[in-house]
């Protein structure tokens, strides 16, 4: 087909010029026809040869798609990952310089302060006198019940003589009975008078604790009208003058310790593990430029804030400088190696 296709193309080809218009349309028409036949053949014959080379093309398409599906394979070992450096030792955040103990020292009972032995900046030591309040009142209390006491003390005595007495009159009566000299009704009345003084003597000293309860109670009160330092440290803060009404709970001062110094500041998760108890730090501040106070980690909180996601950390400082104060703000950081 194809080369009659061809001979009959070279013929319309070799056609004369002078043939007529309604040749020459003819020709044409045949041409066109001709020229659809051997497209479709063409087409029709293409089938063939087209198959390798789409075979050729699935082919190098899926040796492509080896390495692909070879990385992607879930038996296959993960690729070494290099994990970020330098990131948490150059994490920097700021915390303020804390000691263990603070505290407000409160008024514990209602009066009016009569003197005031300290001022902001002195050094106290556990148990100094800060303040006293007017205590009069309970001094005098206080003697009333303790002479109440000794007057229990003096019955107490008395009846306790009353007693050993009475216990020597049931010996003899208890004799005489025997001797059958003393009546049973006698007897029953030394008895009966022994029992009533031993009574009496249980009764005062029942009073006489009390008392001295009421004495303990009278004693705390006094305590109380002595304001004093919880522990040994520094004025921080005075809230009372002389001759001023507190009332109980009322803050009169405020004493801080001036050792052990750490540091409390706050990491992000991430950051967590770069910071273990122990870790080396470095505090810096912009008051004093040229001091570098070394620290260590001493206590890390065991869980994350889950509001903020970040963990409390607590560092030591190790000699701390002494121009460093609790209440500073401190820059820290992983010290460098």
């Amino acid at each position: 087909m194809a080369l009659e296709t061809g001979l009959g193309l070279d013929r319309l080809v070799t056609m004369p010029r002078n043939q007529s218009k309604g040749n020459r349309n003819a020709c044409q028409w045949i041409a066109a026809a001709l020229c659809s036949i051997a497209g479709f053949g063409l087409a029709g014959c293409s089938q063939g040869p087209a198959a390798p080379a789409a075979l050729a093309s699935s082919t190098a398409s899926g040796a492509a798609a080896e390495p692909v599906a070879a990385a992607t394979s879930p038996n296959a070992p993960p690729r070494p990952t290099s994990p970020p450096t330098g990131e948490a030792r150059d994490f920097t955040t700021v915390g303020p310089l804390v000691v263990e103990q603070q505290a407000d020292v409160v008024a514990e009972r209602d009066g009016r302060v009569t003197s005031v032995s300290v001022e902001i900046g002195d050094h106290v030591r556990r148990g100094q006198v800060l303040a006293l309040l007017d205590d009069r009142a309970l001094q005098a209390a206080r003697a009333e019940k303790a002479a109440r006491i000794e007057s229990l003390r003096a019955q107490v005595q008395a009846w306790e003589a009353e007693q050993r007495s009475n216990e020597a009159d049931l010996r003899r009566a208890d004799a005489m009975r025997a001797e059958k000299i003393l009546d049973d009704e006698d007897w029953e009345h030394v008895q009966y008078k022994l029992t009533e003084t031993r009574s009496q003597v249980a009764r005062y000293k029942a009073e006489e604790a009390a008392a001295e309860a009421e004495l303990r109670a009278a004693d705390v009160e006094l305590t109380q009208s002595r304001i004093t330092a919880p522990f040994g440290g520094v004025v921080g803060r005075r809230s009372v003058h002389d001759a001023q009404a507190v009332k109980k709970g009322d803050a009169l001062f405020w004493i801080t310790a001036e050792a052990p110094l750490r540091v409390l500041f706050t990491v992000p998760e991430s950051a967590m593990a770069s910071f273990p108890r122990g870790a080396k730090l470095e505090l810096t501040t912009p008051d004093y430029p040229h001091l570098k106070q070394p620290a260590i980690v001493f206590r890390v909180s065991p869980v994350v804030d889950p509001a903020s996601g970040s963990i409390e950390v607590i560092g030591n400082l190790e000699k701390p400088s002494p121009l460093l104060k609790p209440g500073m703000s401190m820059q820290v950081k992983l010290s460098p190696r």
